[in-house]
């Protein structure tokens, strides 16, 4: 049976295995004939990756403001929506995407302090009714994560932040999931194993189509 598109979107903060969330994912849709297009955020085009190194580049001689930070995010996002999100799901492919609008509304709103008052407008500008289907939030202590983070090397100039920094993130994250529908909250502190169990048991209790996908194609 054919699949209607759907949109997938993994969250989580910096070390909470959201690469690895994806592969499982991906792995998870192809045994189950759905081939998803993958997108990343920021980025995903060619102006979109040229917004996303200008958002994550150190720079020691200029103090990036948070309301700059913000619109580059959704600049970045009205790219890959336009581009390749929206031409997606129009054409029947299903769409897995490592970060969304959750990530501005947790970092640029919870982190940074910017006002709903703010984003918002800039939200329903970008957005439209477009909508992901499934949220799985990748919830990670944030000093854990971190930790994660520089083991892999240099850090970017948002993984810089001090710890409250992502504490406020955090807090912002586990807000919207408690209060908005179709957000699954995953305790990525487990083993890589237990992480990937709570992610299928979210795909399979998902009712993605109007029924489940918790059986893989013979």
């Amino acid at each position: 049976m054919t699949q209607a598109a759907k949109f997938i979107v993994v969250e989580g903060l910096e070390g909470a295995g959201k690469s690895t969330a994806m592969a499982h994912i991906t792995s998870w849709l192809i045994q189950r004939g759905i081939t998803p297009v993958c997108t990343r955020e920021p980025g995903g085009t060619p102006l979109a990756e040229t917004l996303r190194d200008l958002v994550k580049q150190v720079r020691d001689n200029e103090q990036v403001a948070p309301e700059t930070e913000l619109l580059l995010m959704y600049a970045a996002r009205m790219q890959l929506i336009t581009n390749v999100i929206k031409p997606a799901l129009t054409a029947g492919h299903w769409v897995l995407a490592d970060r969304h609008d959750m990530s501005s509304r947790a970092y640029q709103g919870g982190g940074r302090g910017l006002s709903d008052a703010l984003i918002n407008p800039l939200r329903a500008m970008v957005l439209g009714t477009l909508q992901a289907d499934l949220t799985l939030y990748l919830d990670i202590d944030p000093a854990i994560g971190l930790e994660r983070a520089r083991s892999r090397g240099a850090l970017d100039r948002i993984e810089q932040e001090q710890l409250a920094f992502f504490q406020r993130t955090r807090a912002k994250y586990l807000h919207i999931a408690a209060t908005e529908a179709n957000i699954v909250v995953i305790d990525a502190n487990q083993s890589i194993l237990q992480v990937q169990q709570q992610i299928t048991a979210a795909l399979e209790s998902a009712a993605l189509d109007g029924c489940t996908l918790g059986k893989a194609q013979a």
